[in-house]
């Protein structure tokens, strides 16, 4: 009984010392704040959505190469060359989507309010 409840005390101890700087901040003017939190958000989102994303189509990349080559292993290099340029293309979006999220994450909203 004990072992199920350490994956969970182990996240909750985590959650608990990624929120401690958020917890400690002063917040001078409630607008800024709400800007703040929405901008974490919707960087979050971004990120994940692009992560998920990029994951399935990766995955369905392979798959499809997997299959190509199973059924004409004479174009195996062709497919092979196919299926890596394509992969750099879909991780190269995760990668902008990262950026954008770290753009948005860092501006100090404090200057343009």
């Amino acid at each position: 009984m004990k072992l199920s409840f350490r994956p969970g005390l182990t996240l909750a101890l985590f959650l608990f010392l990624a929120a401690a700087p958020v917890f400690a901040q002063e917040t001078l003017d409630p607008i800024k704040a709400k800007l703040f939190s929405l901008s974490i958000i919707v960087g979050g989102a971004i990120i994940t959505l692009a992560a998920a994303a990029g994951a399935f189509c990766q995955a369905k990349a392979i798959s499809s190469a997997c299959e190509g080559i199973s059924r004409n292993p004479a174009a195996a290099p062709h497919i092979r060359f196919l299926l890596i340029f394509g992969l750099v293309l879909i991780e190269t979006l995760v990668i902008y989507a990262l950026l954008i999220t770290i753009i948005i994450l860092m501006v100090q909203w404090g200057k343009y309010i």
